[in-house]
């Protein structure tokens, strides 16, 4: 590293330091989701694979979550594998699999948070299975951050799997399907979302500069913010972090209730 570059990574640990200290912790988000995109183009500005560019962004989560735990946050939606990802070539997707079990199993094996799956697990290979079950029954007992890992995840699809789970339900104790529609409202439906029980997205962060939610938490986002972030996810830096705070606390004084 030269001179110049020691400088830069000075400077940028003092602004950090600076936005930190003006950062009010009774307006940051309660729940924050996270769509973390740019890992390829990441890797193919660094002249890397994509799997070495999905690897660094799996390094990145758990030093997210620890900022995250020093600025009072709850919740945490990490979006690591969508329904469309599927549709990769085998030789991309089969190693990326591969990358999120590990993500899970750290996680687990931290000991800091609660580690919850948000997703169709019916899409994911039985060792996947395994292991996100595994995890969640490890961490059930954690008092830390609820971390939703979002895997194998569509908002469509969770919003078609909560109401075939309402149609269920409602079979189940004999209801019938006029007695069903009578009763169903936005409460019913949240409550057979993957995140029932959850306080909603107050912020949404999405890296690579792009500015779409591409069907992340349909539902649950209506009401959320949103920050969209230039910086591809593998370099995503806790002063980025400070400043999609400071944003969010920003607007939610001035439009927020």
């Amino acid at each position: 590293m030269n001179l110049r570059d020691k400088l830069r990574g000075l400077l940028v640990r003092l602004y950090a330091r600076r936005v930190e200290g003006h950062l009010d912790h009774a307006q940051v988000p309660k729940h924050i989701g996270v769509i973390m995109d740019g890992n390829r183009r990441w890797a193919k500005a660094a002249g890397s694979t994509a799997a070495q560019g999905h690897r660094a962004g799996a390094d990145k989560i758990e030093e997210f979550l620890g900022w995250c735990t020093e600025t009072d946050v709850e919740v945490v939606t990490l979006w690591l594998l969508s329904t469309d990802n599927f549709d990769r070539p085998q030789e991309e997707l089969v190693p990326l699999l591969g990358i999120i079990e590990d993500v899970v199993r750290s996680l687990a094996a931290d000991g800091r948070w609660r580690v919850h799956h948000v997703g169709a697990t019916d899409l994911l290979p039985d060792g996947l299975r395994r292991t996100l079950k595994e995890a969640e029954e490890a961490t059930a007992h954690v008092d830390g951050i609820v971390v939703n890992v979002a895997i194998g995840y569509g908002g469509r699809q969770e919003i078609a799997d909560a109401v075939r789970s309402m149609l269920l339900d409602a079979r189940e104790k004999g209801t019938s399907l006029e007695g069903l529609a009578d009763s169903v409202d936005v409460d019913m439906i949240g409550r057979h979302l993957y995140t029932s029980a959850q306080p909603d997205p107050d912020l949404v962060i999405r890296t690579s500069g792009e500015q779409r939610l591409s069907g992340f938490m349909l539902w649950q986002t209506a009401h959320s913010e949103y920050y969209f972030c230039e910086v591809f996810w593998p370099a995503f830096r806790k002063v980025d972090f400070l400043r999609a705070l400071r944003d969010y606390a920003a607007r939610h004084r001035r439009y927020g209730g």
